[in-house]
């Protein structure tokens, strides 16, 4: 389990077919930063927001930032953006929650749900507001206020248009820090990115939806209740 609070940011320095998936090369400073702690074989880091398990350590002790390998598979390829980064570009980078350690964003499972694209930035002070739209079954997820997971950054959504099996665009805001330890404030219109929605909003609509299905046609169950919830722009 992540948190979507970026420690570092990294770099893609290679990728190399392996088998149906890929071999991705990550250059970032996760073991300078932290040699108290490093990180080992076999844990997990979240890439952009996508969950992987560390498989080889290149250079633990020598010069210059640490790198690893990690391997991602066809369909990791296909559903987030790892398969279509540019060698050079930059990616988020977080380790894995520690049992008490603090929750600080929001709880992100490193599984991406689907891949959004940016739609416009407007400065506002230091801060950038930055305005996605995500794929339409994911719309039902994403409320005013409410958390969700870009590239591995948990953001606060500050509006939502659209939804209901549509288009789908919200916005938030990338204060200075967010912008200085991410790779959100690299991204251009059109820029893919990965999103994760809330796990609290998927398991809500989850048992709306098996409630009305068990009292169909009862106007004071579960039914009604998921009317109005989608009326108010909650599922």
């Amino acid at each position: 389990m992540f948190t979507g609070l970026v420690e570092t940011k990294g770099t893609l320095v290679r990728r190399v077919a392996h088998g149906p998936g890929a071999r991705l090369v990550i250059e970032g400073d996760l073991l300078g930063a932290s040699r108290r702690d490093p990180i080992a074989l076999g844990e997990s880091i979240a890439i952009d927001g996508v969950c992987l398990t560390v498989d080889v350590i290149l250079r633990p002790g020598g010069p210059g930032p640490s790198a690893f390998e990690v391997d991602a598979s066809s369909e990791t390829l296909a559903r987030t953006t790892l398969g279509r980064l540019a060698i050079g570009a930059g990616v988020n980078l977080e380790r894995a929650l520690p049992i008490g350690g603090r929750l600080g964003g929001h709880i992100v499972s490193g599984h991406v749900d689907g891949v959004g694209t940016v739609v416009s930035k407007t400065p506002a002070g230091g801060a950038l507001e930055v305005v996605f739209e995500a794929p339409p079954d994911l719309g039902r997820y994403i409320a005013t206020k409410g958390s969700i997971c870009v590239s591995g950054v948990s953001l606060t959504v500050n509006h939502v248009e659209g939804g209901a099996g549509g288009a789908c665009r919200f916005s938030v805001m990338l204060i200075p820090h967010t912008r200085h330890k991410t790779s959100l404030d690299a991204l251009g219109a059109g820029d893919p990115v990965n999103l994760e929605v809330d796990v609290l909003a998927r398991y809500v609509a989850r048992l709306l939806e098996a409630g009305a299905a068990a009292s169909p046609g009862d106007p004071s169950g579960d039914q009604a209740l998921l009317e109005r919830l989608r009326a108010s722009g909650y599922v």
